[in-house]
């Protein structure tokens, strides 16, 4: 049987520059920072006061108050933007098309939030004061299941954790599900919510993290000479994969194809990328082979791009390497300079932003790139955003652990 084409339908995000997914756009082609000093909790006992938060988050009727009472934040995230992407696809999830619908909503971390807070709660006023729901507030694959049940999706349904590549790796998943025949329609993405005080002060001690505090705007400045590390963000961003017979037959509007798909583990280090970015590399020559796309016609790349002193300089070679020459030419940016950096979440977000650059001629900045680093030499698109169209888009993630998820979208022609 001839493998599907796998078209996208819908998005929804919330994000630290948007609680949807036409203001986060917009503030991204815009070059609006998320960076601002930290609410959530008191910094004060840390290096770093400032993060990429969510602000104002509501779930906007998309949540009763009972779910609220049972679900983490990371949750609630996903909840809100797979109602958008449900919504923005014009989807219908009839009882037949509910059983060949999934959902596969990863997180780097899961109920971050919760965790903190029932244990502390367990300490300070006994077992008998946890939530019933402690548990299934944490789990990795809370999204999934709560977003599965709240649109009564009942195909595949899982939750990949692959750090900072989790929500490539679902979106490419899903991708190779609908492909098959496995499902007809997915959603497909990753959230997290770990601005909290362990969260931030993890990643810190892994050496990770920007200490620019005193002016929170000017950070992160992915492949700037003087960039400091990654500035840590959270928010969901979910898209609506389906097989094209299906949405041809409901005359749904197609935003762009899935192409490709990449996936490659460094094994070399928990943290530090593999040399010359190997694992990179290989990921992405794995996903435009089986998009079948030369290096040449791919007209817009988003980066990986954390502002970290090694992966911008492993990423930079790993395009080398597979494009040659036509690395010099293809524009790139890193929108983590804008958004943070999502975890589990940013590879979906910036899938997103890949679809849009096709359906709006616009690729966006990577802003605070002022002094680029001599080793990071290609056309990063410093500061603001360029018309241009694009028809072939590729999407960078690369998390700790050595996952490499590479994700290749085209402009959708019958």
């Amino acid at each position: 049987m001839p493998y599907r084409r796998v078209v996208i339908t819908g998005i929804g995000a919330v994000t630290p520059v948007g609680l949807d997914m036409p203001t986060t756009w917009d503030r991204i082609i815009n070059g609006c920072s998320g960076v601002a000093p930290i609410t959530n909790f008191d910094s004060s006992i840390l290096p770093i006061h400032v993060a990429c938060e969510v602000k104002s988050f509501s779930p906007n009727g998309a949540i009763d108050v009972k779910e609220m009472r049972r679900t983490d934040l990371f949750e609630q995230y996903a909840m809100v933007a797979a109602r958008e992407a449900l919504q923005n696809s014009n989807l219908i999830l009839t009882p037949e098309l509910a059983e060949d619908t999934g959902v596969v909503i990863g997180s780097s971390i899961g109920g971050l939030h919760s965790l903190v807070q029932q244990y502390e709660l367990l300490k300070e006023q006994g077992p008998r004061k946890l939530n019933p729901f402690c548990i299934p507030m944490v789990m990795g694959n809370g999204a999934s299941g709560m977003v599965a049940i709240q649109l009564g999706a009942k195909g595949p349904s899982y939750s990949p954790a692959s750090a900072c590549a989790t929500s490539n790796d679902a979106l490419g998943q899903s991708f190779e599900l609908i492909r098959r025949g496995a499902a007809r329609a997915i959603f497909a993405g990753g959230a997290d919510a770990t601005v909290t005080m362990i969260g931030i002060a993890g990643f810190d001690r892994l050496g990770a993290v920007s200490h620019d505090n005193a002016l929170p705007s000017h950070s992160p400045k992915p492949f700037d000479k003087n960039r400091t590390g990654v500035v840590v963000g959270e928010g969901a961003c979910v898209l609506v994969l389906e097989d094209l017979e299906l949405a041809l037959s409901r005359g749904a509007h197609i935003l762009a194809e899935v192409a490709g798909y990449g996936q490659t583990t460094d094994a070399f280090h928990v943290i530090a990328p593999a040399e010359g970015g190997a694992g990179a590399a290989r990921a992405i020559k794995r996903a435009l082979d089986q998009a079948a796309i030369r290096p040449e016609q791919v007209d817009y790349i988003n980066a990986h791009g954390t502002a970290t002193p090694l992966n911008d300089i492993a990423e930079t070679q790993a395009i080398k390497t597979v494009f040659g020459d036509h690395a010099y030419k293809v524009p790139i940016s890193s929108t983590k300079s804008i958004t943070g950096h999502l975890m589990g979440a940013t590879g979906a977000l910036e899938a997103a932003v890949c679809v849009h650059a096709i359906q709006h001629g616009i690729v966006p900045p990577t802003i605070n790139l002022t002094e680029p680093d001599p080793l990071c030499d290609l056309d990063y698109i410093p500061g603001e955003a360029r018309r241009k169209r694009v028809n072939v888009a590729m999407n960078n993630s690369f998390g700790f652990g050595g996952h490499n998820a590479v994700v290749v979208f085209k402009r959708y022609e019958d």
